[in-house]
């Protein structure tokens, strides 16, 4: 493979999606890709920060940190290929990530997110781990699809069950429910 198909691959990601998603926006596709990037960008940069715990001897610090970057290193691959094009399987991974569907990759960034953050809770962890997280709801959110139209939302609370007399939006909890009197203020009884 030549360089410039390698370019011209690298290019047209974002729009060639092997698994076609034609009901999410193209803006919330390239929303959540810059996300992606830029998590995947605090998370190394964070991650290195931790991994100056060696100065401390702090462990769980450094581990945290290296963790973290790894973290971030896996969503640059999976988000923006372009960025370690000279890997070579750089390329088949973030191809088999776009195979998966979406909640997948929301379920994966959301889980690897939370080693580093449980091992050294602190703002670097939290902020670079919370970013990776954020992209993972983001997906999320698309894998949910788009909202039904306001007339098929409103057929769908209107609709009678045969099992209850109505499930609506004007049915009751209970079906035999006594209205609520209303008493007056309680009064000390001066017998007492």
């Amino acid at each position: 493979m030549s360089f410039a198909e390698k370019m011209a691959g690298f290019m047209a990601r974002p729009n060639q999606d092997a698994i076609p998603k034609d009901d999410i926006p193209w803006y919330f596709k390239y929303a959540a890709r810059i996300l992606g990037v830029v998590a995947a960008f605090f998370c190394i940069l964070f991650g290195l920060t931790n991994c100056l715990g060696i100065i401390t001897i702090d462990i769980a610090q450094v581990l945290a940190g290296i963790l973290q970057m790894l973290v971030g290193f896996f969503v640059m691959v999976v988000e923006a290929p372009c960025c370690c094009m000279f890997i070579d399987f750089v390329q088949q991974v973030a191809e088999k990530a776009d195979q998966r569907p979406l909640w997948n990759r929301a379920a994966l960034y959301c889980l690897i997110a939370l080693p580093p953050v449980l091992i050294k809770p602190g703002l670097a962890s939290l902020f670079g781990c919370g970013l990776v997280f954020l992209t993972g709801v983001a997906y999320g959110m698309m894998s949910l699809g788009k909202k039904a139209s306001t007339e098929q939302m409103r057929q769908a609370a209107t609709v009678v069950d045969n099992k209850n007399s109505s499930v609506g939006t004007r049915s009751n909890l209970v079906n035999n429910a006594q209205p609520i009197s209303i008493t007056g203020a309680p009064g000390f009884d001066s017998n007492v």
